[in-house]
């Protein structure tokens, strides 16, 4: 690579990204760590895509009609950080810059969501970033759509690598976005062919263009560094009409020693090899040293957009008013003030008619009476709509032809759904939730963890969710995946027992404002529990008193989901032996975590034998039984300590164990 006849051919453009590659390489060499050679080998992309086409403004990050742009290869984190400085982002100090890596530093090792304006989404697990991206193009579909092409129509622009393409995840997006002919989704890989262990043909020959063209994609291939080339493929890209993937042929560690080699992948950290780097460059300034000039010409990039905010929040206010409420409300994330008395009147009538139904079903029939209410739900199923019962009969399909749909038919796919919604949770405007078996959680972990790490509000909707789904089998039978899920933090894990419970359970998620929801929901039907109805949102305090002891208490049981029945069930055994039992419904562990220590109390008191009734692993149900007042000598647990069968529900619940007469023969013996 003749850098010098690059910086000759385009001097203003040489300078503007040669101040990334300095700032990347002052960063890496301070904290003695990161990743210098990606920042190096593809700031002439991002220079060019920042200076003529990228649609922004520094001094209003949060703008609604903003382009999007998620560095999908996460631990090139110094590209953003550095974009972000020079641009002129309020936050993103030179201390910042000089701070990578550090405690207490917005600049993360790898980009997190909430830490620094212009970080898109938290990347860095490789994949998540492109299948993000995804969600976030879906959204912008679904939303110019409702509002408008004056008020919502931007792009979202991704950088990916070689990593991010390896990861299975990219795959589930990759054809995801061909399907659903995605035309302002646009993703430049950088294409330098070498990963951390060497050459990418160590591990890999996947002729990247023809898969992306076999998925529907718009493909080119370029010259990464001469931005000449590159400013005519994103303008291609952008008359497409289809997702385009630009294919730019780099060089990592782009004028080091290090050039083209693993070692350029990590931390370029020898004062020698920087200083000969910088040499090359012409780059004659200090550490974190970026001249005047060339930093008032990216301040310039940074305000280039503020004409074309100006003119949309000009459009913005001539809408009707209201229009632009709902605009802004979707936009902040709050519910409709009509909701709290919806699901009021929908619990009356649950309590009232008291039916016998799967909660998947009763999760169905809240869907029917809130999506109307709520048009900036989008849901969705991993090939599982009929079982997940996701799709409710006003939402209408999302397709090509249909961009005001709301239903996502995302196919085989649950790492990519969730990666999805977490994209379209980012982009703002959306409440996303999707479904598949709760068993297949595993699936979609890597990106459900990341729902809980950036605090977005998606709900997963996972259903057929223990040993009552029956005839299946241990491979979809989940027994850890509630006490994994639990495991998660900033996760609320919701097992409704009832009708009324999954009414509950879906207000607080679909008002959540940085928590992800898991509703686990049963395949068999389940009796009402609550009968008697009450306004108050009782789920809202993750467990609370459904039957109290008649006599003196001796014993507590607490239960989940469809060992409530259960619990209340084992009760009258008890209180016809004269054992005075209470049932503690426990739809949330979190949220009863989170109430103060008096109403704990209230709920277990010291002094009554324990015994928790679960379809699962015991797993994190010793705080309740052992904690909180309880005693291991005065405890017991009734659920699963290993992995299913294949057989109907009842008999299932019978060899297992998980039955009235069981837990009353846990509370007999424990009283001795």
């Amino acid at each position: 690579m003749d850098i010098q006849a690059l910086a000759a051919a385009h001097p203003d453009h040489w300078k503007k990204a040669c101040a990334i590659r300095a700032l990347a390489m002052d960063a890496v060499h301070a904290a003695n760590s990161g990743h210098s050679g990606m920042p190096m080998g593809m700031a002439d992309v991002a220079t060019v895509l920042f200076e003529k086409h990228l649609k922004f403004d520094a001094a209003a990050p949060d703008w609604p009609d903003r382009d999007r742009f998620i560095l999908s290869a996460g631990h090139g984190s110094m590209l953003l950080y550095a974009l972000l400085h020079l641009t002129g982002y309020a936050d993103m100090t030179i201390e910042q810059i000089r701070n990578f890596r550090q405690l207490g530093a917005i600049t993360a090792g790898h980009p997190e969501y909430g830490h620094a304006k212009g970080v898109e989404t938290t990347t860095g697990p490789l994949g998540q970033g492109i299948a993000n991206s995804v969600g976030f193009a879906i959204a912008e579909e679904i939303q110019r759509a409702r509002f408008g092409a004056k008020i919502v129509d931007h792009h979202t622009y991704v950088i990916a690598g070689d990593g991010c393409l390896m990861e299975g995840v990219s795959h589930e997006a990759i054809g995801l976005a061909g399907r659903q002919e995605l035309g302002k989704l646009i993703v430049f890989w950088d294409h330098n062919g070498i990963t951390i262990d060497g050459k990418v043909s160590l591990s890999d020959r996947t002729d990247q263009l023809a898969r992306f063209a076999a998925a529907g994609w718009h493909v080119q291939e370029i010259d990464g560094h001469d931005p000449d080339a590159i400013d005519r493929a994103i303008r291609a890209a952008k008359a497409a009409g289809q997702p385009s993937m630009i294919a730019c042929r780099t060089h990592i560690g782009l004028g080091s020693s290090a050039q083209d080699t693993a070692k350029a992948h990590g931390a370029l950290t020898d004062e020698t090899l920087i200083a000969d780097t910088k040499a090359a460059y012409g780059w004659s300034y200090g550490p974190f040293e970026v001249p005047a000039e060339i930093k008032k010409a990216w301040e310039a990039i940074g305000s280039r957009g503020r004409t074309a905010r100006d003119a949309w929040q000009a459009r913005l206010a001539a809408l009707p008013q209201g229009k632009q409420r709902e605009f802004a409300r979707a936009l902040a994330g709050e519910a409709p003030g009509k909701l709290p008395a919806t699901i009021k009147a929908l619990k009356k009538q649950f309590s009232a008619e008291a039916p016998k139904v799967a909660t998947r079903k009763a999760s169905e029939m809240v869907l029917e009476v809130l999506n109307p209410l709520l048009p900036e739900t989008i849901g969705g199923s991993a090939d599982l709509t009929g079982s997940n019962n996701t799709r409710t009969s006003d939402l209408g399909v999302f397709e090509p032809g249909n961009r005001k749909g709301r239903y996502v038919y995302y196919g085989i796919r649950e790492h990519g759904m969730a990666a999805a919604m977490n994209g379209m949770a980012l982009h703002g405007g959306a409440r996303p939730y999707g479904g598949t078996f709760m068993c297949f959680t595993d699936y979609a972990r890597p990106a459900m963890r990341l729902s809980a790490l950036m605090g977005v509000p998606v709900t997963y909707v996972m259903t057929h969710d223990s040993i009552g789904l029956g005839e299946d089998g241990p491979t979809h039978q989940p027994v850890e995946h509630l006490a994994i899920s639990r495991a998660t933090p900033n996760t609320h894990v919701f097992r409704p027992a009832d009708a009324v419970e999954t009414a509950e359970a879906w207000e607080l998620a679909l008002t959540s404002g940085d928590t992800p929801s898991v509703l686990a929901l049963s395949r068999q039907g389940l009796p009402t529990v609550r009968i008697e109805h009450k306004t108050k949102n009782l789920t809202a305090q993750g467990a609370y008193v459904l039957a109290d002891a008649q006599g003196k208490r001796q014993a507590i049981l607490i239960a989940t989901g469809s060992e409530v029945s259960v619990a209340l069930a084992a009760r009258e055994l008890l209180q016809a032996d004269g054992i005075g039992t209470r049932v503690v419904s426990m739809p949330c562990m979190e949220l009863f975590a989170a109430q103060d220590e008096r109403y704990r109390k209230r709920v277990l008191p010291g002094g009554p034998v324990r015994v928790g009734i679960e379809a699962a692993m015991r797993q994190g149900w010793d705080r309740w039984l052992l904690g909180e007042r309880g005693r291991e000598a005065k405890a017991a647990f009734v659920g699963m300590d290993s992995f299913g069968a294949s057989a109907p529900a009842e008999d299932l619940f019978r060899h297992f164990g998980i039955t009235a007469e069981a837990v009353a023969g846990k509370v007999r013996a424990l009283l001795g």
